[in-house]
């Protein structure tokens, strides 16, 4: 029998269980994932949004996903658009088409599905016959000029909130030019449009609770197989390196009853839990929460935690539930660094983490750790070897180092640091392997320093990287493109004086650019800053409430 792309897709449709009613609504919505099936469905915004939209009347949304590459190839010799999943129709028959976009490598993924899609990625070259395209999630929200050459909006925040207004608008708009539409979005709070640039503020949910967010297609071929429910969103710790820190204040929690509710509908499905937020041990009641989802016989996983709040209460459900190798992020390993970093924990947390890991049976462990680091040196690559080998004495399982380049990041107060230099990077990863070479059981693993270079080069591009990712559908195609079109690499990789307009200046995400440079201060001087709290008004996010 011929291979039919139409009967993949209404096989993998058979296999799932659709929790969302469709209305079929008169404004066909795509919306899409720049990466594979599995991994998109595991990405709980896209749950999230695709709910939403089908719960409007006039709205229909269907998804769309990169097909596996033996799939393109055969999109590609067959002339075949790229189709839904939902009523395998083309890409291009749909009105309105959004992207979530979660990290810069998919970037690359966009041009490639719009081109599959029969689209033209250059939004400039696009007429009023053609979808208007909209960019949402954390890439969006922090700078979406690298992407501004392709997209006709973005949504800057969260999508509970802006997307019902950026929905009746364009419904509103409809019969009007490709210009005019984009004009009357330009004026919808939270929409970024590149062709109307203005000061944009980012929107965010103040009320998790009205909008509750887990798993709402339930589908065994995920990255994690989980049915996935949010107990918090933004964090308010300050690590300086960390983007969602800043773009996501200020920290909000669900109630727990309203968690209950939703972990008691997802019993029927017999999945493990997956508890999604930036820090799920910093929940308030993370030790009732987890007792209710054992007590309803469930198993359970969590996104991440924090060594300074973990439990034994956490670690010990965590490993009922089949945990094998328990993750703990320390990001640097001397004391300097903790104070540059701000994250917050000591020493003594992480080894608290993991003895409380081994006394509830884990074998295995995993730490995260980053190098090149503002105010680093190599004397500071030097103690995250030696706390790696003072930890790995405790127990006699696998200790896993994933050690990665620090990428700088937009509102960050590092967000003006240069990416280290390949010689400093080179001779960092020779100090760790050679002084863990001795100790049995350990392992190294890394990104490349050119894949985190590329990183880097993307997170704080502009309008003229922006050219070069609308040409390129893979990260080798656009180094080849970047090196043709003769752009200086330190533009992107060096120190940023602090003087300096920045690509992503004209949003405002609630706090100040001296805030940011407040805070880089401190860390020059391995000065700590408080985490959030009642009544904070430092940064410029909360009112003080």
């Amino acid at each position: 029998m011929a291979w039919s792309y139409e009967d993949d897709l209404r096989e993998q449709i058979s296999r799932e269980k659709n929790l969302v009613e469709q209305t079929g609504g008169r404004l066909r919505f795509a919306l899409a994932y720049p990466n594979f099936y599995r991994v998109g469905m595991s990405n709980l915004g896209i749950h999230i949004i695709y709910e939403i939209l089908n719960g409007r009347r006039d709205t229909s949304c269907e998804r769309f996903f990169l097909p596996e590459q033996s799939t393109t190839e055969k999109i590609s010799r067959g002339n075949v658009p790229l189709l839904s999943m939902e009523t395998q129709t083309p890409l291009n028959r749909f009105q309105v088409i959004g992207f979530a976009v979660s990290f810069e490598p998919d970037y690359f993924n966009v041009v490639k599905m719009l081109r599959l899609g029969k689209i033209n990625p250059v939004a400039s070259e696009r007429t009023d016959f053609d979808p208007i395209i909209i960019a949402g999630g954390v890439c969006a929200t922090f700078n979406p000029e690298p992407l501004a050459e392709i997209f006709d909006a973005f949504v800057i925040g969260e999508g509970e909130v802006i997307m019902p207004p950026l929905v009746d608008e364009i419904i509103f708009s409809e019969g009007l030019t490709r210009a005019e539409r984009l004009e009357k979005l330009s004026h919808v709070s939270g929409i970024y449009v590149p062709r109307y640039p203005q000061k944009v503020s980012r929107q965010w949910l103040k009320d998790l609770d009205s909008y509750p967010a887990h798993t709402t297609i339930v589908t065994d071929n995920s990255e994690f197989n989980m049915y996935l429910v949010e107990t918090a969103r933004g964090c308010g710790r300050h690590c300086r390196f960390c983007m969602a820190g800043y773009c996501f204040r200020k920290p909000r929690n669900r109630s727990l009853d309203v968690l209950k509710e939703e972990i008691s509908a997802a019993k029927v499905f017999g999945k493990k839990i997956g508890l999604m937020g930036a820090a799920i041990s910093d929940y308030p009641q993370i030790d009732e929460l987890c007792r209710f989802i054992l007590g309803e016989k469930l198993q359970m996983s969590v996104a991440s935690f924090r060594a300074d709040s973990v439990t034994d209460e956490l670690v010990k459900s965590l490993v009922s539930s089949g945990l094998k190798t328990l993750t703990i992020a320390p990001e640097v390993g001397s004391e300097k660094m903790r104070a540059v970093v701000n994250k917050g924990i000591t020493e003594e947390n992480v080894f608290t983490a993991t003895e409380l890991g081994i006394k509830a049976g884990i074998k295995n462990f995993r730490l995260y750790f980053m190098v090149g680091l503002p105010f680093e040196d190599l004397s500071d690559v030097e103690a995250i070897a030696d706390l790696s080998a003072r930890i790995k004495k405790l127990f006699d399982g696998r200790l896993t180092l994933s050690v990665n380049p620090f990428v700088p990041k937009p509102f960050t107060p590092f967000q003006w640091s240069p990416f280290a230099s390949k010689k400093y990077l080179d001779e960092a990863f020779k100090i760790l392997r050679g002084k863990l070479k001795s100790v049995r059981g350990t392992e190294i693993i890394s990104e490349s320093v050119r894949s985190s270079e590329i990183q880097t080069i993307l997170a704080r591009g502009d309008r003229q990287i922006g050219k070069i990712v609308a040409q390129s559908e893979s990260l080798q195609e656009f180094r080849r493109n970047f090196k043709a079109a003769k752009l200086d690499e330190e533009i992107y990789l060096g120190e940023i004086p602090t003087e300096k307009n920045l690509p992503w200046d004209f949003l405002d995400q609630g706090f100040t650019k001296k805030y940011l440079l407040d805070e880089l201060q401190r860390a020059a001087e391995f000065k700590t800053t408080p985490k959030c709290f009642k009544g904070c008004k430092r940064c410029g996010v909360c009112t003080g409430d």
